[in-house]
């Protein structure tokens, strides 16, 4: 029985395919079934063989207007494109290496990209510190979209965030439009533009994929404060200096590194957020050097789940005190051994390394209201951070 009942719905198909044929055979009015015979066999001819020059002109038609809405909105990206390409600069410096005798001095030669941008009337190159570390002015060449090459007038770089700031002169520069990398959402359309391996001018599409990564192993121990964008748009050796660019065609950071087992793009790349970016550049612009702000905590880097049931938290967040320094700006606000600081100027703080990288690119003296959780209770605490300077003498 069971296996007549399975039996059953396929005798009834065969059949109904059966009587559709024979009708569809039949002369005049015995027809019935035309819309079976329209569709059941053509379609299966279709699949399986040449379809007739009627049909693939109407299958081209239809193409045509589902491509069009698609080309729509690739213009979208092919203009961003277009107006971030002659920002986009490829970079050679010649990071040869001084000694006494010339026969013992290698030549050694780094590439990578920049981006164009215009600072109080003046035009400058964002690039990395590694792309342009240990060259003189004179031993770096910038070759701009139309061709020209030409010599910074000024570098300046930081080694903790891996930066680098470049003035140039030069008529008819084209710069780039600086964006808001603190509103970027995962899932946002970037475009990575920049020289992959020498090649000028390359442009990769791809997602924001996280932010906020930290902690990255990126085989220079001096990068140490670190607040990337990950992206998935294809980012090779060659990129390092060149703009991530969104959809509106602004720069939402600068290309710096990639993780792979191979050398080359694997879909996870990462870059500095120009916020951040921007924010240890004007220091280099104006003062010729970085000033890190100081608050005078010591935290718990052990601080986890188990600990922060303990203390009273719902989950895991924030940074816990574990020491004060003494005559700092967190003595004086009266922050206390055992306080976990929740918010930064209104920014949660995920962990310690979160907040070591907040206050250090705080402006010096600037006074910021910190959210503490203390006592099983929220605590909202004022505080003016100090200079790392006169802190920690040498840092």
């Amino acid at each position: 029985m069971r296996q007549d009942r399975l039996l059953k719905p396929n005798c009834r198909r065969v059949v109904a395919i059966l009587v559709c044929l024979t009708f569809a055979l039949l002369p005049g009015v015995l027809r019935p079934s035309n819309a079976c015979a329209q569709t059941a066999v053509p379609t299966a001819i279709e699949r399986t063989g040449p379809i007739s020059p009627a049909r693939r002109e109407e299958l081209y038609r239809t193409l045509r207007k589902h491509a069009k809405i698609i080309e729509a909105q690739a213009t979208v990206v092919k203009t961003v494109a277009k107006l971030i390409g002659p920002t986009v600069v490829h970079i050679e410096a010649d990071v040869t290496p001084r000694a006494d005798s010339s026969y013992n001095r290698r030549h050694i030669e780094e590439a990578g990209s920049g981006v164009i941008i215009l600072y109080r009337g003046k035009h400058y190159v964002l690039t990395n510190r590694h792309v342009v570390r240990n060259s003189q002015p004179e031993g770096i060449k910038i070759n701009l979209a139309d061709g020209r090459q030409i010599h910074p007038r000024m570098v300046w770089t930081d080694s903790e965030t891996d930066i680098a700031v470049m003035q140039i002169e030069a008529d008819k520069l084209v710069a780039a439009e600086l964006g808001d990398s603190d509103r970027l959402e995962i899932g946002e359309f970037v475009l990575a533009v920049g020289s992959p391996f020498g090649l000028s001018q390359s442009v990769t599409y791809g997602i924001i994929s996280a932010t906020g990564r930290r902690d990255l192993q990126l085989g220079d121990a001096a990068v140490r404060f670190q607040n990337f964008l990950q992206t998935d748009a294809a980012i090779n050796p060659g990129n390092s200096g060149g703009p991530l660019v969104n959809l509106r065609g602004e720069v939402i950071g600068i290309n710096t590194a990639i993780a792979s087992s191979s050398g080359g793009n694997e879909g996870i790349g990462f870059a500095i957020p120009i916020n951040m970016f921007m924010i240890v550049g004007r220091q280099l612009i104006e003062q010729g050097k970085v000033s890190r702000a100081f608050l005078g905590v010591n935290l718990d880097a052990d601080f986890g789940p188990a600990m922060a049931t303990e203390v009273g938290l719902p989950c895991l967040v924030g940074a816990r005190i574990t020491g004060i320094t003494k005559n700092s700006p967190a003595e004086t606000a009266g922050l206390k051994i055992g306080d976990v600081i929740l918010e930064f100027n209104n920014s949660r703080i995920e962990d310690d390394a979160h907040l070591v990288n907040l206050v250090s690119l705080t402006g010096v003296g600037k006074k910021v209201t910190l959210l503490i959780f203390r006592d099983r209770k929220i605590v909202t605490v004022e505080v003016e951070v100090g200079d790392r300077s006169k802190f920690q003498p040498g840092n």
